[in-house]
């Protein structure tokens, strides 16, 4: 059963992130304050639930919330400042934009910087552990998946409305036989075989032939 606070704070926000394994979209990071008595029995890590679960657990999460907020980082910022630093970058524009802002931060993982010297505790599998961190965790994943679905309209071929971008063997063919777009990550092994890009050769309005 999940707990719902970490801290002694009134205003305890929970934050998480996804698709920091993806080849292609951005890093989505949610941070959310939820009110004190706040239930919601069937909220867990978005990972474990359907999407049918998860898109009925946003909407009670957005009404329900004391505040919340959802971050994309685009593919260029991951490629200049890499994945990790990108995720932190992410959550802390989310906690940034909260109102009010938190008194306190729970963050699911094992890294993170501070914002405004607010304090902070890192969790292994917090979204296991702290509703807070679980409905961040929805709320990102719900978030990318439908940024995901709206690329994917441009981009049919990588069949991004099925894959969210995650290395499968479908996408990876796909961009062996398309090649790659401006919603790709160049700095990540794209390809089995493939060591690196220069971003110099990024079209951003084509994709590019690998062969």
């Amino acid at each position: 059963m999940l707990q719902s606070k970490f801290s002694n704070y009134s205003l305890e926000c929970g934050t998480d992130e996804a698709g920091r394994g993806c080849l292609a979209g951005p890093v989505t990071a949610a941070a959310v304050i939820l009110p004190d008595g706040f239930e919601l029995p069937l909220l867990n890590d978005s990972k474990q639930l359907s999407e049918k679960v998860r898109l009925k657990l946003q909407s009670i999460i957005e009404q329900k919330a004391t505040s919340f907020s959802v971050t994309h980082l685009e593919p260029k910022i991951i490629d200049e400042i890499n994945i990790l630093n990108a995720s932190i970058k992410a959550m802390q524009e989310c906690i940034f934009n909260l109102f009010p802002l938190p008194e306190y931060i729970i963050v699911d993982g094992n890294r993170f910087k501070s914002i405004n010297a607010i304090p902070f505790s890192t969790i292994i599998k917090g979204d296991c552990k702290y509703m807070s961190i679980a409905a961040a965790s929805v709320l990102a994943k719900t978030y990318r998946d439908d940024y995901m679905s709206t690329i994917h309209e441009e981009f049919p071929m990588y069949n991004w409305k099925k894959n969210k971008g995650y290395p499968t063997k479908e996408h990876r063919e796909a961009i062996r036989k398309y090649g790659v777009t401006k919603y790709h990550r160049m700095t990540f092994r794209l390809l089995p075989e493939q060591l690196k890009f220069s971003l110099a050769e990024l079209q951003v309005d084509n994709t590019i032939n690998l062969k």
